[in-house]
C-alpha cells in the first residue's frame, strides 16, 4: 500500500471515531448483519482501523487477529479493545501474509480495497491463511458512490486530505475470488436511511471451497 495512505490514516486516527462518517457507521451494521462468527472460530480482521468491529468480534470468536497498516489506528483500537483474546498486529496486505496456511475459521476485510490495486493478491493470500470452507467477508464502498466522486478524505485543520483510492466493480470482486477457490454465498448493496437511489456500500460473503486436487494428491499417498 502507497506511503499516502498510511500516512493519511495515521494522521486521520485521532479524529476517525469522533467524526461524522456514514460509511464506517453503516460498514459496522453490514459487518453484525452478514458476518456471524461462532464461539469457536479464529478470526482474521483485516483494516481493524481504531477498533468498530474488533469490539464486536472480541464478543463471538475465540481469538481475534485485528489487523492494520496504520501504526496510530492500531493505537487507538488497543486504547479501545483491551481483550485476552484479540491480538493487534501492524501489516501491509500488499505484501507476503506472514500468517499460517489455513490458521482462520474466518477473515472479514472493511474499507479497505479501495487503496488497493491488485485485489487478485488479496484473495490468493485469504485463500490461503483461510480453512477449507472457511469464510471470508469483504465490505467496500460501492463503485457506484467513487463514480460520482465519494473517496476516503477526512479534514486537518483547514485542509480536506483525500486517500489514494482504486474503483473496483462488482465483476472485479467476483473474478478474484473465483480465481482463488471461493464461491459467493451472499451479495448485497447497502443504502443510507435517507438515499434509495445510490447505493453507499457493496458487501459479499465467500466461502472458501475444499481443494479437491490437493485431496486427490493426498489420498495417493
Amino acid at each position: 500500500m502507497q506511503t499516502n495512505v498510511q500516512n493519511s490514516y495515521n494522521q486521520w486516527a485521532e479524529s476517525y471515531d469522533d467524526m461524522p462518517n456514514k460509511t464506517r457507521d453503516l460498514d459496522k451494521v453490514a459487518m453484525q448483519s452478514m458476518f456471524a462468527p461462532r464461539p469457536s472460530d479464529t478470526v482474521l480482521e483485516l483494516g481493524c482501523g481504531t477498533g468498530k468491529n474488533t469490539e464486536w468480534l472480541s464478543t463471538k470468536a475465540a481469538q481475534v487477529t485485528a489487523v492494520d497498516f496504520s501504526v496510530e489506528m492500531l493505537r487507538k483500537a488497543q486504547e479501545k479493545v483491551q481483550s485476552p483474546i484479540v491480538q493487534f498486529q501492524q501489516a501491509d496486505i500488499t505484501k507476503p501474509w506472514l500468517w499460517n496456511y489455513a490458521a482462520f475459521d474466518r477473515a472479514c476485510c472493511n474499507l479497505i480495497l479501495e487503496h488497493i490495486r491488485d485485489l487478485s493478491f488479496v484473495f490468493l493470500e485469504a485463500s490461503r491463511v483461510i480453512k477449507d470452507n472457511g469464510y471470508f467477508f469483504v465490505s467496500e464502498l460501492h463503485p457506484i458512490k467513487q463514480f460520482l466522486g465519494s473517496k476516503a478524505r477526512f479534514e486537518l485543520g483547514n485542509r480536506q486530505i483525500l486517500l489514494d483510492c482504486f474503483v473496483h466493480h462488482a465483476s472485479d470482486y467476483f473474478n478474484s475470488a473465483k480465481e482463488h477457490n471461493f464461491e459467493c454465498l451472499e451479495y448485497k448493496e447497502w443504502f443510507d436511511a435517507d438515499e434509495k437511489n445510490i447505493p453507499r456500500l457493496i458487501t459479499f460473503l465467500f466461502q472458501k471451497k475444499k481443494n479437491i486436487e490437493l485431496t486427490q494428491k493426498e489420498s495417493y499417498q
